[in-house]
Parts: structure tokens; sequence; C-alpha cells
């Protein structure tokens, strides 16, 4: 589809067109639920996170800023509604601040063998308070400042979970690797990349 397409598929959206509706839901769906998924502890729960993510966005199609990319926006809806959800379940209950946060150093070769899939499986096995600051932090882009404003939790706080949730991802991804046990020092990217 092309950006003219989806620019008619927004403004049918604003008309509260239903076929519009379904067709933007069905476009952004994949996207939208592998979002979902890395938040929400079962498959159940991401439709009803994506659900409630689209009634969102229906509801506020209206105020989208076309000069930004659509994706960024929904995904922002996403996030912002999983949290929602994980707080109303009262699923997430953040590790306090510890010092000092040292950085978690994985071997990259180890890293890179992993499927995403792989990855996002470990990352599904993280209680939900580092699975939620992991995500926001490292697959999402956001700051600790950011995170702390979200999740109505200190920079300190996030950066602690985010702390444990390296360590965890560490231990898990040694285990499928012992060799790399010995390459203290090295260092992966993806998750130590400060920003």
């Amino acid at each position: 589809m092309h950006d003219l397409d989806l620019q008619e598929l927004i403004t049918g959206c604003c008309k509260k067109n239903r076929s519009s509706q379904e067709a933007l839901y069905r476009k952004f769906f994949g996207y939208a639920m592998s979002i979902a998924m890395r938040y929400a502890h079962n498959k159940e729960s991401a439709v009803e996170i994506l659900n409630d993510a689209f009634l969102k966005i229906f509801q506020h199609i209206h105020t989208y800023d076309t000069s930004r990319a659509f994706k960024s926006w929904i995904a922002k809806i996403i996030v912002n509604t999983a949290i929602d959800s994980l707080r109303k379940r009262k699923q997430i209950a953040f590790t306090e601040e510890i010092s000092p946060v040292h950085e978690i150093g994985i071997d990259d070769s180890v890293v890179e063998k992993l499927s995403y899939n792989e990855l996002l499986q470990m990352i599904q096995t993280l209680p939900p308070s580092y699975k939620t600051v992991f995500n926001l932090y490292v697959m999402d882009g956001y700051q600790h400042q950011e995170i702390a404003a979200m999740l109505g939790i200190s920079e300190g706080t996030s950066k602690s979970n985010l702390f444990k949730a390296k360590k965890i991802l560490k231990e898990k991804i040694l285990q499928l690797n012992p060799t790399s046990r010995d390459n203290k020092d090295a260092d992966i990217t993806a998750f130590n990349n400060e920003r």
C-alpha cells in the first residue's frame, strides 16, 4: 500500500468509515501484534491490548500529525495501552534502585547465533517489570527519563530493572553457549547501548 492509500484509509477512519477501519486494522495487525506480544504475558492478553489500542487509535486518529510516521504514532499508543493493562492487572512491581549499576557484557557472537524469535522468547520469560523496562529501553528506544515518567518510577529504578533484566538474559544466553563465559569483557551493542 502506498502512502496515498494510507492517507485515504486515515481519512476514512476520521469519518468513522467501517471498511477503512477494518482495512487499517488488517494492514497494521502484524506490526501491532508484535509490539503487544512483547509486553503481554500470553497471546490472549496481547489480543486484548491490541484491540484496546486500536479502539484508541480509531477514537484519536483525527489527532494524528501527518508530518510524523504513522507507524511510530500507533506504536506509542500500543505501548501505552500495554502499560495501562499491566498496571490495571497489577502485574508490574518494580525493583528499587541499586547502586552502582554496571553494564552487563554479552559476547556478540553468541547473540548473533540467536534468532529474533529465540531472543523474544527469552525476553518473555523475564518478570513483568524487568520485561517492561527492557522492552521500553532496548526494543522501543525510550530513555530512562521517559520510562520513569511513563511508569511512575525514578530513573534509578528504571536503570535497576534494566540491569536486572540484562543480567537474567545474560545467564540464559550463557546457558545456551557456556563457552562464551570465558569472554567476560565482551559487549553486546543491542543490550548495552547507553543513550
